[in-house]
């Protein structure tokens, strides 16, 4: 069933609660995502250093740091605290990710992105997955920018501090 063939009157019923599984969705790859690289920040480094887009002191504070970053946006969907500021944070980041994808796909690097491990050069005669990755990256951001339009979300913390609704009641 597509948006379009949702009857009018139900969209403002059905919109927070596709808002929640967005906002919970994209928390649980923020959460993994850091999860799997936390523990190896060095790895995560070396994987953010493969992209071969930076000096080497960058990327490695860079993957040192992402970890980080990817378990705050988590924690923070999962609350829906600051929802629309973190879909953007997302949005943004998937953003670069895309690209840094596309870029060592256009030229002809063979690495594993790092994006839930730690990733960086692959063994020999080990094919990249650059499409999957892409495809992957844009669903998220998909999910980012539903939350940066819609960012109202039933059971959040943005809700209980506002005092309203995030559904609206059909009968009004």
């Amino acid at each position: 069933m597509s948006v379009t063939s949702i009857p009018v009157g139900r969209w403002p019923v059905i919109r927070p609660w596709l808002g929640a599984a967005a906002r919970l969705g994209l928390a649980a790859v923020w959460l993994i995502a850091g999860a799997s690289k936390v523990g190896d920040l060095a790895a995560s480094g070396r994987a953010v250093n493969a992209y071969q887009v930076m000096p080497y002191d960058v990327a490695v504070v860079i993957g040192a740091a992402l970890p980080f970053v990817e378990l705050a946006l988590g924690v923070l969907l999962l609350l829906g605290l600051a929802t629309r500021l973190v879909a953007g944070v997302s949005a943004a980041l998937l953003v670069v990710f895309v690209v840094g994808i596309a870029s060592a796909w256009a030229r002809g690097l063979a690495i594993d992105c790092g994006c839930f491990g730690s990733g960086g050069q692959l063994a020999e005669g080990q094919a990249p997955s650059y499409l999957s990755e892409t495809l992957r990256d844009l669903g998220f951001l998909v999910l980012a920018a539903f939350l940066l339009i819609w960012p109202r979300t039933p059971v959040s913390v943005d809700g209980w501090l506002s005092g309203e609704p995030a559904v609206e009641d059909e009968d009004e």
